[in-house]
């Protein structure tokens, strides 16, 4: 996946105003937002999914243009194919881990799905550990299960690109492990390009072949990951304005 990103986005609220501006091109299937909290980096994965409109700026993914203002051309979320994993999960509360996960079929409430659809909710229920719990709400279930069912749910309907916010925040040790382990196992088998935010240089090594680094809203370094050099701790508050950052 080609991704050529320069978008600007001001927030305000109460008496603060933020600008979060965000320039780098990369080439790669594995790409990771890194940075401490509060520096735009779940704001950025909003904006590459369509789910908030950058104020100026254009977004083009593998020479298509998703976003971009000055030819007013907005992609609707659903027509870019994301699967999203948010980091409060957003799961359905009256829906059970199997209408959750194949909800990514259906448009509103649970319809019956079959054959081809019906295997692959079977599959990702297994991959995650979930069949046994399939019949479960998310209040019946560990911050563990809820996490690895919106995971599955993103997977269900073969994304064009995944996207993560901090998708092993809420696991500890062994699981972590696991769940990090099936999803690069799901991500390669069907081949879906994934863009990972994380402040968690374990996830860098594991997941990542290209670090972009943010902070204060601004991307600082654009760099290997997992085959090269990886960042070793987290960026200072006094960066300039951003240079455009290329890996390919």
């Amino acid at each position: 996946m080609r991704i050529d990103v320069d978008i600007v986005k001001e927030v305000r609220a109460a008496r603060r105003r933020f600008e979060v501006a965000i320039r780098f091109t990369a080439d790669t299937d594995r790409l990771a937002l890194y940075g401490p909290s509060g520096v735009g980096k779940t704001l950025t994965l909003q904006m590459l999914a369509g789910l908030v409109r950058p104020d100026r700026g254009r977004i083009v993914v593998d020479e298509t243009p998703w976003f971009d203002a000055d030819r007013r051309i907005d992609v609707r979320p659903r027509e870019r194919r994301i699967g999203y994993v948010f980091q409060d999960y957003a799961l359905f509360p009256h829906w059970t881990v199997a209408e959750n996960v194949g909800g990514a079929f259906a448009r509103g409430w649970p319809q019956p799905y079959a054959g081809a659809e019906a295997r692959r909710v079977d599959e990702l229920l297994g991959a995650f550990d979930l069949a046994d719990v399939r019949l479960s709400y998310p209040s019946q279930l560990s911050g563990g299960q809820r996490q690895r069912t919106a995971v599955a749910r993103a997977l269900a309907g073969s994304p064009r690109v995944l996207l993560l916010d901090e998708p092993f925040a809420a696991l500890d040790g062994m699981l972590k492990n696991r769940l990090r382990a099936e999803l690069l196992h799901q991500r390669a088998e069907h081949a879906v390009p994934m863009i990972l935010i994380t402040h968690d240089p374990d996830d860098l090594a594991a997941c990542a072949d290209v670090v972009v680094t943010i902070a204060d809203g601004r991307v600082v370094d654009c760099g290997r990951g997992a085959n090269g050099s990886t960042p070793t701790k987290m960026p200072q508050n006094d960066y300039p304005s951003p240079n455009r950052a290329v890996v390919t």
